[in-house]
């Protein structure tokens, strides 16, 4: 087996246990080519020859996947993704066990869904701008929030984000004009956000059936003028985390593949959790239905879909120890 491990070594606090994979996933006879990011900017050129590998194992914060992954859209390219970020919430979405030696096994097993990315595009100040998002990206109160604990998730993880929320308690309410395959809809909130995955810490559907197979992307408006008043769809989500006794307080959603968004003046935007340079008006987002391969295990809520039942290189179970 050829594989290909990207890795941001700045990534978070996990960033290390990428070496402890690497080491139960190679063979007798394997190779394995490691490639460290040296910047923050991801270069194409880390990327350019995966077709040449059997598997391609991409590890970092969610920015760092999410770009990755977009390089390697419409390649069909096996891609193990590694959480060695802060929140690493695609890794929950997917919901492969954590396990250095899980993910090397799975890795070697070989099975795969095609999954869907999100595709997002502004006018920024050097032009037109897109970038492509595995999760979510959003404009609004998401997006100051994620500015704000930027300095601190080295340092406090995910509490920063939650201390980012609390010392914002009157974040501005904007008015949105949101068109979903051609219908328009007119919203006031403190962030409108697209998502391809909605699953967000300690297994929480903010919106319940989004999933990232199915060639569309959910719109949430938070619909709130007030922090305090996230306090009711927090406590209906850790009541109900999967959203099966109705839906969220406050939270109103669309779904479609085509969408559109106005603001009624210029506010921060984010993508996957980072924040763009320019202050936006408008911006579309897109559906790339079946864009890459994702390796999944069969703890993932998508192994359901994967039919193949025999490895596709040899597992530790059924490797010959020497005589």
């Amino acid at each position: 087996m050829r594989c290909l491990i990207v890795h941001n070594p700045r990534s978070g606090f996990g960033s290390d246990a990428v070496y402890a994979f690497e080491r139960e996933l190679v063979r007798p006879g394997d190779e394995c080519v490691l490639r460290v990011l040296d910047d923050e900017n991801v270069d194409e050129k880390a990327l350019a020859d995966a077709e040449t590998f059997d598997v391609v194992v991409i590890s970092g914060g969610d920015g760092t996947i999410s770009n990755l992954l977009y390089m390697l859209r419409d390649r069909a390219v096996p891609t193990c993704v590694f959480p060695s970020g802060t929140a690493n919430l695609l890794f929950a979405n997917i919901g492969n066990s954590p396990e250095p030696a899980a993910l090397a096994r799975a890795c070697r097993w070989g099975d795969t869904i095609s999954a869907d990315l999100g595709e997002a595009s502004w006018e920024s100040a050097g032009g037109p701008t897109k970038r492509g998002f595995s999760i979510m990206t959003g404009t609004g109160f998401d997006a100051e929030l994620m500015a704000a604990a930027a300095p601190n998730k080295r340092t406090m993880g995910e509490v920063a984000y939650f201390m980012a929320a609390l010392s914002d308690p009157t974040p501005k309410v904007n008015h949105f004009t949101i068109s979903v395959d051609g219908e328009t809809y007119e919203r006031d909130g403190i962030a409108c956000l697209v998502a391809n995955n909605a699953m967000l810490q300690l297994d929480v559907d903010v919106v319940p059936g989004c999933v990232m197979d199915d060639g569309l992307l959910d719109v949430i408006v938070l619909e709130v003028s007030v922090t305090a008043q996230l306090i009711r769809p927090l406590i209906a989500s850790l009541v109900d985390p999967k959203g099966e006794r109705g839906n969220r307080p406050r939270i109103e959603t669309f779904r479609g593949r085509s969408i559109e968004i106005k603001t009624s003046e210029p506010i921060p935007m984010q993508v996957d959790g980072e924040v763009v340079p320019d202050m936006v008006t408008s911006w579309r987002a897109e559906a790339l239905p079946a864009a890459c391969e994702l390796v999944v295990d069969g703890l993932s809520r998508y192994q359901p879909r994967i039919r193949r039942t025999s490895p596709k290189f040899p597992v530790a179970a059924q490797l010959a120890f020497p005589e």
